[in-house]
Formats: C-alpha cells, sequence, structure tokens
C-alpha cells in the first residue's frame, strides 16, 4: 500500500510527465513548421516517451493502492526564437524534472518504501541520460554555428539513446 503522500506526489509527477509530453509536442509542431523536420522527429519521440513515463507512474501508483489521477491539459507554448533557444529551454525543464523525480526520492526514503525507492531508480537514471543528450545537443549547435542547422538537423536522431 502507498502512503498518501507518495500518492500526492506520484499525481503531481503524473502532471509533470503529462506537461512535458505536450510540450515536446507543441516543440515538434514548432520544428515541423518551421522546416526542422530531423528536429520534430526528435520532439515527436521525445513526446511518446513522456507519454509512456506518465503511464509508468498511473500503473505503478494504481498497483500499488493509489489512485491516479488524470491532469488537466495546460497549454505549453507554441512558439520559439530558434533551435538554440529551445534546447536550452528543454534543458531547463529536464532538469525541473530532476529534481521532481528527487523529490519523490527523497520522500521514498523518508516514508521507508523501499519498493517504491527501488522502482523510482529507473527514472534517476532516466533523467541523467535525459539531460546528458540535451546537452550534447546544446554543445552540437554551439560548434556548427547558425548557419549549418540542416546538418544538425539532419543527424539529430543519433542523439536518442534507446
Amino acid at each position: 500500500m502507498i502512503s498518501e503522500k507518495l500518492e500526492k506526489i506520484f499525481n503531481e509527477q503524473i502532471d509533470k510527465e503529462f506537461y512535458s509530453s505536450n510540450l515536446y509536442l507543441s516543440m515538434a509542431i514548432w520544428a515541423e513548421t518551421s522546416g526542422y523536420n530531423g528536429t520534430s522527429k526528435w520532439f515527436y519521440a521525445q513526446a511518446d516517451e513522456e507519454r509512456m513515463h506518465m503511464l509508468k507512474f498511473i500503473e505503478y501508483l494504481n498497483d500499488r493502492g493509489g489512485k491516479a489521477i488524470v491532469p488537466a491539459i495546460k497549454q505549453p507554448p507554441h512558439e520559439f526564437k530558434d533551435l538554440k533557444t529551445v534546447f536550452y529551454q528543454v534543458l531547463e525543464h529536464e532538469m525541473f524534472i530532476s529534481k521532481s523525480i528527487n523529490d519523490i526520492v527523497a520522500l521514498t526514503i523518508e516514508e521507508k518504501d523501499f519498493s517504491t525507492h527501488s522502482w523510482i531508480q529507473f527514472f534517476v537514471t532516466e533523467q541523467i541520460q535525459e539531460e546528458k543528450s540535451v546537452n550534447e545537443i546544446i554543445d552540437s549547435l554551439k560548434l556548427i554555428g547558425e548557419q549549418n542547422v540542416y546538418m544538425f538537423d539532419r543527424d539529430i536522431m543519433n542523439f536518442r539513446d534507446e
């Protein structure tokens, strides 16, 4: 049985994962309509991944005797300045999600819920990989400059570690 505190923080995380999926979907649409077809594919894949994360939280919470709540839809931004700026926003968002996951880890320790502590480690590792991947993309964008985004856009799917 999961505690009320953990049920509450899981539902908050479900909301964050849902928003993440919608944020990346919005970024995918922006990229696609701005001519960045490779980048749009990367963001569509990220949106799918975040939705799957949300579903994992829902399933685990329900399996442990809690009750997941479907979050309200919050509209993410839909206009972005340029590729480099959008990826800095992605990094900032992933760091926010990492902190949120760490808050869950801290609560599992406080609550002595070792099953949930073990389960959440997947997301700790996932967030390390997400931040690393986005940092690599930002580094590449810095190296290529504004004039060479075609090559970057063509090769961006190489940054996905699956």
